[in-house]
């Protein structure tokens, strides 16, 4: 395959470009930082990664490179796990709204087109809460900023269907890995200084990094996937049980609790994802045959951090 991604130089998209060259496949890098792009992934390392630089808000000569591609991911949008002041919020959906628009216009111009775009969406889709359970047929909430994101980002991904190219949808979970939400939490516990955040009772909807570049391929690869697919192990955890395993891996105490109002200082409204958090099952993904690798959240814990 020839496969297009944005976001490819993140924390996912990285290891995506790294598993398609594993498997022989080529990759465009669509990134608004070429000789970030070209650090990345090098070509004495990368002979089958082409680097091209793009506007993600804007339409430009970049998205001619999205003709003869196989496929197309996008992982594209501003951080959610930053304060959430005025301004980023409106990054934070521009970058994904406008960003998924520009990106369905090429595809949509392209020929021969893509056969298949596979976009990315979060679980903040169907907003936070102690006691429901949510899987890909659940409502989102009408009130919540994430969820009003997610829908907007979505919208612009179903577009893409009426340029006759199959869409799948994946709604990630909190993605594991050495980097993203366990490279924040790590430190407190190799200090002695680690515990749950917040009550300790929400729910902790999450994925190993290898199993969601798994199901992206899986997506990219199989023609019968469309739709919604929930991008989170069978398995979600409380936020202590998740940090009483964390624990455990590192060695460490795991009693001390982390206030609300450290997290809501440094994180603002974003706080409420980790504080509120929500239950997400892939029913949807375990019906496609989909196998994870990692789907209990100790054992992903211990081989993302042995040897770190």
């Amino acid at each position: 395959m020839k496969v297009a991604i944005t976001g490819a130089t993140g924390f996912v998209g990285s290891r995506l470009v790294k598993r398609l060259q594993e498997q022989g496949h080529d990759s465009l890098v669509l990134t608004r930082d070429a000789s970030k792009g070209r650090r990345v992934f090098p070509t004495s390392a990368f002979p089958r990664v082409q680097v091209v630089a793009y506007e993600p808000l804007q339409s430009g000569a970049w998205q001619d490179a999205i003709a003869g591609c196989d496929g197309v991911v996008n992982l594209a949008g501003a951080p959610i796990s930053e304060r959430w002041t005025p301004e980023h919020k409106q990054a934070m959906l521009n970058s994904r709204q406008i960003g998924t628009a520009k990106v369905v216009e090429a595809i949509a111009n392209a020929e021969p087109k893509p056969n298949v775009l596979v976009n990315a969406s979060a679980i903040g889709y169907y907003g936070t809460s102690e006691t429901a359970r949510f899987d890909e047929t659940s409502a989102p909430v009408e009130d919540d900023f994430l969820s009003q994101v997610c829908r907007a980002w979505e919208a612009e991904a179903h577009k893409v269907k009426e340029a006759g190219v199959r869409l799948v949808i994946l709604r990630f979970g909190i993605v594991l890995g050495m980097g993203g939400a366990i490279a924040r939490m790590v430190p407190p516990f190799r200090l002695f200084a680690g515990g749950p955040i917040g009550s300790g009772r929400q729910w902790f909807s999450w994925i190993h990094r290898e199993d969601l570049v798994s199901l992206i391929l899986k997506a990219l690869s199989e023609d019968t996937m469309a739709g919604i697919y929930n991008a989170t192990t069978p398995h979600p955890v409380r936020m202590a049980e998740l940090c009483h395993a964390l624990g455990e891996v590192l060695n460490r105490p795991s009693w001390l609790p982390v206030p609300d109002f450290v997290l809501e200082a440094l994180l603002g409204d974003g706080a409420k994802v980790v504080l509120e958090g929500q239950q997400v099952l892939p029913k949807r993904t375990e019906a496609s045959g989909f196998t994870f690798q990692y789907p209990r959240v100790k054992a992903a814990l211990q081989e993302i951090l042995t040897d770190s």
